[in-house]
């Protein structure tokens, strides 16, 4: 099905803009102190930094999680409100946006999980699919964590449209990552990788017509004090400018509808 365009096209200027200036600012001072070391600390370097410079992904299964009750997701569905599948990001706003939420007489239930990629955010999708039905929108707050691998976003976007069918919207929350805890190289790596995430969303929403992309790392990079204003680690939404400032584009995307 192809996408009626609407009056907002992504920039993939500024795709890639949001934290490039900052990242590359630091690469020649740390490129100037780097002493070249043996050949096995080179290769234990580049092994460390993964396939795409970003580093790898650590196991995840065990962090922080949020996840309704099967009362709190049925009451959701048969009130038609919103499904929510969510990263660290969600774990930390998402009791803030749900407040938001019930605000405007919205039901929310979630599967947020700290450090999770989008492939087992979109198998637990699949699941609630399958054991409850799904509400006429679901919120994807998840590709943070495909930084460390990319192109795996692209067929998981093709598999959520597929669940959630030609019926239901679906808003997912773009990414900015260039995490200030890791040195230049995997802060340029990191926002590479989240353009190419973005610009992957960018191609899916061509292609689907439910598919509405919440524009967080456009927000960012439309002016020069919001990347270190509304995020306190390169990445997580500071609480509460960031948190109020990516939630309150998830809900004027939901309100637009």
């Amino acid at each position: 099905m192809r996408k009626r365009l609407g009056s907002f096209r992504p920039s993939r200027r500024l795709l890639f803009a949001a934290g490039t200036a900052a990242a590359a600012s630091t690469v020649a001072a740390g490129t100037a102190e780097a002493a070249p070391g043996s050949p096995a600390a080179a290769t234990a370097g580049l092994l460390s930094l993964g396939a795409y410079g970003s580093g790898v992904l650590g196991a995840w299964e065990r962090q922080a999680r949020a996840i309704s009750n099967e009362g709190q997701i049925r009451r959701t569905r048969e009130t038609d409100g919103v499904f929510m599948f969510g990263d660290s990001i969600g774990v930390q706003d998402g009791p803030a946006l749900a407040r938001q939420l019930n605000q405007l007489g919205i039901t929310i239930a979630v599967h947020n999980w700290a450090g999770r990629p989008v492939t087992p955010a979109v198998d637990a999708l699949d699941t609630w699919a399958q054991e409850y039905g799904l509400p006429h929108r679901i919120l994807m707050s998840v590709g943070s964590n495909d930084i460390f691998t990319p192109p795996a976003v692209e067929a998981q976007v093709d598999r959520t449209m597929s669940i959630v069918g030609d019926e239901r919207i679906v808003y997912w929350v773009n990414v900015q990552a260039a995490r200030t805890a890791h040195g230049p190289d995997v802060k340029v790596a990191d926002q590479r990788n989240s353009a190419w995430i973005n610009l992957q969303l960018a191609d899916a929403q061509r292609r689907y017509d439910n598919l509405r992309i919440v524009h967080w790392a456009e927000h960012l990079a439309s002016s020069p004090n919001r990347l270190a204003r509304l995020l306190r680690d390169g990445l997580h939404p500071s609480v509460p400018l960031g948190q109020n400032a990516r939630n309150g584009l998830i809900i004027e995307a939901i309100k637009a509808g």
